[in-house]
């Protein structure tokens, strides 16, 4: 079957499903995005309206999936920039058909953007982040919890974590094997010479609550800077301070964005504003550069995303991390010392 017949393939496929279990008629489908856990295709209705359907990966745990949607339509009915989901006949969030599981939401205006942040665009993250965050302090404490490598795993885990990408990359992407290596050597030395001088400097403990549990920039739709949607919900526990300070140092932003310092502040200003009772956001940068120290996501391409344009965007990905670490250890004393200075004239 050719690329172009599998594509319709599927599009039927898509349309089957929104008849059979939404009682919903289908115009056109075209594809969207993809990553590891979701095919998602955008649908314009007969009526009319437009959708978003993901097509769940066979190795996502549907129940995990249901309550991701649930936190979802919890911050929808608190008036967040949320999509709502679409239950089918049955009511379930999630729908089991030809052997997939399926979610149904409304489309949102804007779109994605994986470039650097403005200031403009960092504000109204902030803002609309710790609006989430206080609503969602009310939320039923979700089972799956955020990994917490950035504060639990030794230094010589995460050096054996670098030790096995390679492989991985001469596998699937070989011409990168070279880049790849110079870029994993220099996280080991980063690994070894700051994980215990930037834990000693963290809080002895961080509120946990529920959070969305991926927000960033691919997660969040925007036109002209105004939040327009929030989407990808993991429906996880874990800290605020981690999600704010994943949002706020954007690898891609403190890469290549002139002027990263200022947007990191002015995101988590705009935040406080919305939540101002969570401590610790000064803590956030510290947080955000452990965070990347371990994080190993994008070095090794996904077995279970096939997408072309997928692997290209978690390779720059990876890159961005490299030098948004060097930028980060180098600035953390200043930013930590703008922050706590924010929050005290507050």
């Amino acid at each position: 079957m050719s690329r172009m017949d599998d594509d319709a393939w599927m599009d039927e496929l898509t349309a089957d499903v929104l008849a059979e279990r939404y009682g919903i008629s289908v115009d056109s489908v075209e594809w969207a995005s993809a990553d590891s856990e979701s095919v998602n295709r955008r649908v314009l209705t007969a009526d009319g309206r437009r959708l978003r359907v993901a097509e769940y990966a066979t190795s996502v745990d549907v129940n995990l999936a249901r309550a991701a949607w649930d936190m979802s339509e919890f911050c929808r009915v608190a008036d967040l920039p949320v999509p709502r989901v679409w239950p089918d006949r049955d009511g379930d969030l999630v729908a089991i058909s030809e052997g997939s599981a399926w979610a149904v939401a409304d489309d949102v205006l804007g779109r994605a953007d994986t470039r650097s942040m403005t200031l403009a665009c960092a504000e109204g993250m902030g803002t609309v982040l710790g609006r989430m965050h206080r609503v969602l302090a009310a939320y039923p404490m979700p089972e799956l919890a955020v990994r917490t490598d950035w504060r639990t795993m030794s230094p010589d885990e995460g050096v054996a974590e670098c030790a096995v990408v390679p492989e991985a990359v001469r596998q699937r992407e070989p011409r990168d094997l070279a880049q790849m290596r110079d870029r994993l050597l220099g996280r080991q030395l980063d690994l070894v010479a700051h994980t215990d001088r930037l834990r000693a400097g963290l809080p002895a403990e961080l509120t946990n609550q529920a959070v969305h549990g991926n927000f960033a920039r691919t997660r969040v739709f925007m036109v002209a800077d105004s939040v327009t949607g929030i989407l990808n919900f993991r429906g996880v526990n874990g800290s605020p301070v981690w999600e704010l300070g994943r949002a706020a140092f954007d690898p891609c932003t403190v890469a290549h964005g002139n002027g990263w310092q200022q947007f990191a502040v002015r995101m988590i200003e705009a935040y406080r504003s919305q939540n101002p009772t969570l401590p610790h956001t000064e803590a956030c940068a510290r947080v955000a550069l452990l965070d990347m120290l371990y994080g190993f996501h994008g070095a090794a391409p996904s077995v279970e995303a096939s997408s072309e344009q997928f692997h290209v965007g978690l390779g720059q990905y990876w890159g961005d991390r490299q030098v948004a670490i060097r930028h980060l250890l180098a600035s953390l004393d200043e930013i930590e010392a703008a922050l706590t200075d924010a929050n005290q004239g507050r």
